[in-house]
């Protein structure tokens, strides 16, 4: 094993322990706490009569697992775009990708009710690929270039009007309670049977990340070396696209908006094993998961014994983050 190789190995490696504990103290901790024991004979002698077995089984359970699956798809999906772009302020909630995807859901809300799982998760990539398209399409006809903090005031003014309309058109069309789920990213009302039906598009998006990892990391250099070196630039551009569009749209679908997971934790990622995005895909999808499930944890408590959105949480971490990145690299043009 390779020096250099060491750190990620040793986080790929300690990552089943770490969910693990995720896992447990997710279960364990919440409005009403539950000890080990009980948690022992819910998930291995289940008694449907017991309430707190079902509170662990129906609630505590699947919503680990979909603040663990959300939190690497939107990390995974934030280091694609940083890499594909070189701007180190892309993630899907800044570049519009997971406003576009709230908002498709709204109008599938409104037109198209009673429409299954599959086709909300197939609506979520629609909007995912909407929103940055509109994002990226502005930003093509600007006449001085398109530096990482222009890219991100178009997207964030793109995401306000999308999440603007989505409000107003949910308020007139009185279903602004069916869609705030999506708006407010409410982990503690995850279904647990869309989870299964999620799982599927998030491998496909994680595979085609990883197909394109060795690809990416020469991209990350500049388009003209990628190109000298003979990479198929926009292949590997369309498909890292189309990995984002998958996995941001399926996070969306499972549990709503969570925003600034996919700018916060590739740039950890990268400052702990380096530029090698071989190493940085599978290491955000990690850390990305683990991070975001204590988060949730951590919103049990924020404002005790009442729960605190997942996404304000993030929040408070991620804008203290963006406005850190903004100020000392706000001149460079490049991740």
């Amino acid at each position: 094993m390779q020096k250099t190789n060491a750190v990620p190995v040793t986080i790929l490696c300690i990552a089943p322990i770490l969910i693990l504990f995720t896992v447990i103290l997710s279960i364990l901790y919440g409005a009403k706490s539950i000890d080990a024991e009980t948690v022992w004979n819910a998930l291995f002698h289940f008694d449907s009569s017991d309430l707190n077995h079902n509170i662990i089984i129906t609630s505590r359970l699947p919503r680990v697992v979909a603040a663990l699956l959300v939190g690497a798809f939107l990390a995974i999906s934030g280091a694609l775009m940083q890499g594909m772009t070189r701007n180190y302020l892309a993630s899907p909630s800044i570049m519009g990708v997971t406003d576009g995807a709230a908002f498709v859901i709204t109008l599938c809300m409104i037109f198209l009710p009673g429409m299954s799982s599959i086709g909300m998760v197939v609506c979520s990539m629609i909007g995912s690929a909407l929103g940055a398209g509109i994002v990226f399409g502005f930003g093509s006809l600007l006449q001085n270039g398109l530096s990482p903090v222009r890219l991100a005031i178009i997207g964030t003014v793109i995401g306000t009007f999308l999440s603007s309309v989505s409000a107003a058109m949910a308020s007139y069309f009185q279903i602004s309670q069916n869609v705030s789920f999506w708006f407010n990213a409410k982990l503690d009302q995850v279904d647990p049977n869309i989870i299964k039906i999620t799982i599927p598009f998030g491998i496909i998006g994680i595979l085609l990340a990883l197909l394109i990892a060795k690809s990416i990391t020469i991209l990350s250099l500049g388009e003209e070396v990628s190109i000298n070196l003979g990479q198929r630039t926009k292949l590997v551009k369309a498909m890292a696209i189309l990995s984002v569009i998958f996995l941001t749209g399926t996070a969306v679908a499972l549990v709503g908006k969570v925003g600034f997971v996919g700018l916060i934790i590739p740039h950890i990622t990268r400052f702990i094993i380096g530029v090698d995005y071989k190493w940085i895909l599978p290491c955000a999808g990690v850390i990305g998961g683990v991070f975001l499930a204590l988060c949730d944890v951590l919103s049990r408590f924020v404002n005790y014994p009442f729960e605190t959105p997942i996404g304000v949480v993030t929040s408070l971490i991620g804008i203290p983050f963006f406005l850190y990145l903004i100020r000392t690299r706000g001149g460079e043009r490049h991740a």
